[in-house]
């Protein structure tokens, strides 16, 4: 990566993480995968228990894998016969590992779901909550993060599921009301009433969609 763009990097997360710090939130900033996955290691204890959300950017930087194969209990929800067994169970883990489609450059973060298993466990239940954010998904502001997650966000995992509406066709959203629509709960995270429980890891790096 060039130089410049990863000094603009480091300065735009210094920004974020203070603005985190301002809504009782951790922030972290790692200049590459390995490190941002190292961190992620270091805050999460050998054999607590482990869930997810679709988080691809955790898969990304090797956190998922690591999680895995390592000693820690990890609660797989492709396992479960019961969808509701399995929300009930990441409702009860130690962390839950996630992403965010957009976030501020004053820490708020902005997500969007179609099931809320998602954005329902950032908002409570998992005693911790940890986000591996690429650099890509910092945006100026509110108006521009939720942009970011409708237009470009929801259109391709609407893509990467096979789903049928009008954004996975057109690549931008339309306001719809498919019954596929993947836009059924919108989440701003813009504090957390708890200390401790939401922490942010920024990399230096294009993450995710």
């Amino acid at each position: 990566m060039d130089r410049n763009i990863e000094k603009r990097n480091e300065l735009l997360a210094q920004k974020v993480i203070k603005g985190l710090g301002s809504r009782n939130m951790t922030g972290y900033y790692a200049k590459d995968r390995e490190e941002a996955k190292r961190i992620a290691l270091s805050l999460i204890p050998e054999g607590s228990s482990v869930t997810m959300g679709g988080a691809l950017s955790a898969h990304e930087i090797g956190l998922v894998e690591a999680v895995q194969t390592g000693n820690y209990v990890f609660i797989d929800r492709a396992k479960f016969e019961n969808p509701r067994e399995a929300m009930l169970a990441a409702y009860d883990a130690d962390w839950f590992l996630s992403s965010a489609n957009a976030m501020t450059e004053d820490g708020v973060l902005v997500n969007i779901d179609g099931n809320a298993n998602r954005v329902s466990c950032i908002a409570n239940g998992p005693k911790h909550v940890l986000f591996i954010v690429g650099m890509n998904k910092v945006c100026s502001d509110i108006d521009g993060a939720m942009k970011r997650a409708r237009n470009v966000a929801a259109p391709i995992n609407a893509q990467r599921f096979g789903l049928n509406t009008p954004c996975s066709k057109t690549g931008a959203c339309q306001n719809c009301k498919s019954p596929d629509t993947i836009c059924c709960q919108f989440l701003i995270t813009r504090f957390s009433r708890h200390a401790g429980r939401i922490h942010v890891i920024l990399v230096n790096d294009a993450l995710g969609f």
